[in-house]
């Protein structure tokens, strides 16, 4: 194997300005999937935010509901019909909707209003920088990210504004809850949520459901389903699957994301083969030699096999700190690139992959070599 690598880096190395060429189209292929297939995962992450961070084992909506945002509206009667089956201890209502807010320097933005009962819980802003959860309790009072501020003319707590018509005050500053849709999510009390999204006082969008203690969830989900009528009854992790479903292959977001990513792979292989295929019959001398000398084939594979690999590891290892520096650059964006250990792994066997298909040619290219050219050199 020491003389295999021997000839593969010498053979890789003997036109340097060829291989830097192909070491460059490698981290660019894989810099390309890197961030397609990051923001894939990014994406998933942020439309389910809401959903991850809602205290429910059961989620009660309005049948049809494709994500969290949908802002379709049920009776508070399911709500209390839901209280009546056996193991439901919490059904906790949530009013979502849009509206706008109007700052006092003029101008209008527009919001996205996320509503709880305080006492119940259901969906209360998280990871909160200022104030606090008791503070929305105060009249007028609302929660609001801290990314922003600018876009919604405040500077944190105790700034005014108005939310149709109504006086708002900010109360409490969370920190990285961001829309993906980059309209701002605003957190306050249940019943202001209907004033600010014109909600009648008996809906409310969402029951959140919390099971009794040592309840079987899919035990009560049966019962919910087969006591209530117009409603869908998801667990949180159906509701999360349904909205990226919706989000990236219904709108076709994730197609456009894993065509980006083939694109790179493909302009990747394409680079590689070229690179490893001139390299070849620059040398075919050499392997000729091989050939006449004994070797085998398989030998000869392995050498050049080995050079797709020298290629695809030094690529690699150059791409993944680009994309590590690309991460921490849109980690505080509203659409991150996310990279896991999981998805590393995946970029690395697709780049061990991908050399190692381009070498196909330059295989075929030393099998076709006649040994006796050699002897008439």
């Amino acid at each position: 194997m020491s003389l295999i690598y021997r000839l593969a880096s010498r053979n890789l190395l003997h036109d340097r300005l060829r291989f830097v060429a192909t070491v460059v189209g490698i981290v660019f292929s894989i810099l390309l999937v890197t961030v397609q297939l990051g923001l894939y995962l990014g994406f998933g992450r942020i439309v389910t935010t809401m959903i991850d961070h809602a205290s429910a084992d059961l989620w009660i909506m309005p049948p049809g509901t494709k994500c969290f945002e949908d802002p379709s509206t049920l009776d508070e009667r399911t709500r209390f019909q839901a209280l009546s089956i056996n193991g439901v201890a919490q059904a906790a209502p949530v009013v979502i909707g849009y509206a706008e807010w109007r700052i006092a320097a003029g101008g209008t933005f527009p919001v996205f209003i996320v509503g709880s009962d305080l006492r119940e819980g259901g969906l209360l802003p998280w990871n909160l920088v200022e104030g606090s959860l008791e503070a929305l309790a105060i009249p007028g009072a609302v929660a609001v990210d801290r990314s922003y501020f600018d876009r919604l003319g405040v500077e944190g707590i105790g700034a005014n504004a108005e939310i149709r018509g109504q006086k708002v005050e900010v109360r409490a500053v969370t920190s990285g809850i961001r829309s993906f849709t980059t309209t701002p999510y605003v957190f306050t009390t249940l019943d202001r949520a209907r004033a600010f999204t014109g909600t009648a006082a008996n809906k409310a969008t969402y029951f959140l459901v919390r099971v009794a203690p040592g309840a079987d969830v899919e035990s009560v989900r049966h019962r919910l389903k087969a006591n209530l009528s117009d409603v869908d009854v998801l667990t949180a992790a159906e509701f999360r699957d349904r909205s990226r479903s919706f989000w990236l292959f219904g709108t076709g977001a994730g197609f456009a994301l894993f065509a980006g990513a083939l694109l790179g792979m493909i302009v990747g292989t394409v680079i590689v083969a070229q690179t490893l295929y001139s390299s070849t019959k620059d040398h075919i001398n050499e392997f000729a030699t091989l050939r006449a000398i004994g070797s085998s084939g398989i030998y000869i594979h392995k050498v050049i096999i080995c050079q797709a690999l020298i290629s695809a590891v030094i690529g690699f290892c150059l791409a993944a700190g680009i994309g590590l520096l690309v991460v921490a650059a849109t980690a505080d964006t509203a659409l991150p690139i996310v990279m896991t250990p999981t998805l590393t792994l995946v970029l690395l066997f697709l780049t061990l992959v991908m050399c190692v298909v381009s070498a196909v040619a330059a295989i075929l290219q030393v099998m076709r070599i006649d040994p006796v050219m050699v002897f008439t050199r």
